[in-house]
């Protein structure tokens, strides 16, 4: 009887904390327990079951018009090595 008593507890002592435990996922969690997919709601639901988008939740991306642009929309994979000038040289 005290053999087990003392294998009992050391299985306790050997288990994790809770605090380390892997991320919280909808299995780990209860029943209800929705995790989503880390986005904002762009409207809601309506009670016969359909939803209703509002347009101020909607993103804005406001991008400026870049037709006479120097640079290219994308970064070589092949960059060519450029000389630049120290920053004692850059001062005299």
């Amino acid at each position: 009887m005290p053999l087990g008593l003392i294998l009992g507890l050391g299985r306790a002592y050997r288990r994790k904390r809770t605090s380390s435990l892997d991320i919280l996922s909808s299995k780990r969690a209860p029943r209800d327990y929705y995790k989503g997919k880390n986005c904002k709601p762009t409207g809601f639901h309506t009670r016969k079951g359909g939803y209703v988008v509002m347009n101020e939740k909607l993103p804005n991306y406001v991008v400026p018009d870049l037709t006479d642009f120097k640079l290219k929309p994308y970064v070589s994979q092949c960059p060519r090595e450029v000389k630049t000038m120290d920053a004692a040289d850059a001062a005299k």
